[in-house]
């Protein structure tokens, strides 16, 4: 008997590959022989790295960034070596959580570290990247990240824009004479989530603005610089479009991608899935396994666990996802073709005692033993 696992992180809890391996032990109380398949999954987001490093024998690589706010930040990424991929996530280098919330100012936030972290990859050989863009701090269009990366974002006396969306005020015109040569024999898949255009009330400003610490005068001058921005860089690039949908992701860093460095806006989760093949494992199983932190009914609105189902469908696999906690809504998750969940916390607990990694791995063992005595039952 084969079973595929591809279970999402228990954030704060456990990774997605500790949460496969802890289901194996307890597939494997059943019947030892049974063969199961550990797939790392996640959705484009906080975790992606770790997932991909770890279940495609990948390594973690640091550098020294510019953080969102000029101090220098320690950003882990990873190389899957076989295809030479760098898998990045944005908010390594200019994330939200690097800033205590009360420092919050997206005038002054810059991706400039996001473009140091690219280079670094490119000189150790990537010439594909994966980037998760979730979780951003900036609204400077990507502006500090292309800098980085030998584009000139100059004002009118030919000087390089201050970092932050406040330098986007001052943009005359965009020069590309000193851009890092390799770029041009490089592709990056970006995983986008959101469908929000560069500018105007569904933007990137006026939407995400205010999380990151933006007033009400900050999001109309903001929206305004990145209109002007999005036209100087239609001038030189005749393709580039503010309103192509997740252009306005993490701060305008869609547009940037998009204009500049021809990367694909994707669904994360369909990132994750096509980079780890794990179509190609689903069609050889006799049982899918997948599952999260908390199963609701947002999972059934395209969370990773339900993009597993969707696969396991076309092959007319069973699935059964497990879960750290179940909430009443959840039952919609059958709909999307799960067609079991169990949540695996077994009394009455506190949250700390449910997210101790050690107290997680033993409940996600115990309730994939129970879970396969049943399978197994019905077969």
């Amino acid at each position: 008997m084969r079973v595929v696992t591809a279970i999402d992180s228990f954030k704060g809890s456990l990774t997605s590959m500790e949460a496969g391996k802890a289901a194996a032990e307890g597939f494997h109380r059943v019947d030892s022989g049974i063969d199961v398949d550990v797939r790392p999954l996640a959705d484009g987001g906080e975790g992606t790295v770790e997932a991909l490093v770890a279940g495609m024998n990948g390594t973690y690589e640091h550098v020294l960034v510019t953080g969102p706010f000029g101090a220098p930040v320690d950003c882990g990424y990873g190389i899957i070596r076989d295809s030479m991929t760098a898998v990045i996530e944005m908010s390594g280098a200019a994330g939200i959580t690097l800033v205590p919330r009360t420092e919050l100012n997206p005038m002054n936030a810059t991706t400039y570290g996001v473009g140091e972290v690219i280079r670094d990859a490119v000189s150790k050989g990537c010439r594909r990247f994966v980037v998760g863009i979730g979780g951003s701090a900036t609204n400077d269009g990507g502006a500090g990240m292309l800098q980085a990366l030998g584009w000139g974002f100059l004002d009118a006396d030919g000087r390089q824009i201050p970092f932050g969306a406040k330098g986007l005020e001052v943009l005359d015109h965009i020069t590309d004479d000193y851009v890092l040569p390799d770029l041009k024999n490089c592709t990056f898949r970006v995983a986008c989530d959101v469908t929000n255009p560069l500018c105007g009330p569904d933007g990137c400003s006026a939407v995400f603005g205010p999380q990151k610490g933006a007033t009400d005068s900050m999001i109309m001058e903001m929206d305004k610089w990145l209109g002007t921005y999005a036209a100087i860089a239609k001038e030189k690039y005749k393709d580039a479009d503010m309103t192509f949908p997740g252009t306005g992701a993490a701060g305008g860093l869609g547009f940037a991608f998009l204009t500049f460095l021809h990367g694909k806006l994707e669904s994360g989760i369909r990132i994750v899935q096509e980079e780890t093949h794990l179509e190609e494992h689903i069609r050889e199983a006799d049982l899918v396994i997948t599952g999260e932190g908390m199963l609701d009914f947002q999972t059934a609105m395209g969370k990773a666990p339900v993009g597993v189902a969707a696969l396991a469908k076309k092959y007319n696999k069973p699935v059964i996802a497990f879960a750290g906690g179940v909430t009443k809504d959840a039952g919609v998750c059958n709909e999307k073709g799960i067609d079991a969940f169990f949540p695996i916390v077994r009394g009455v607990t506190t949250l700390d005692d449910a997210m101790n990694p050690e107290n997680a791995k033993h409940n996600m063992a115990d309730a994939a033993e129970q879970a396969m005595r049943l399978f197994l039952l019905g077969r």
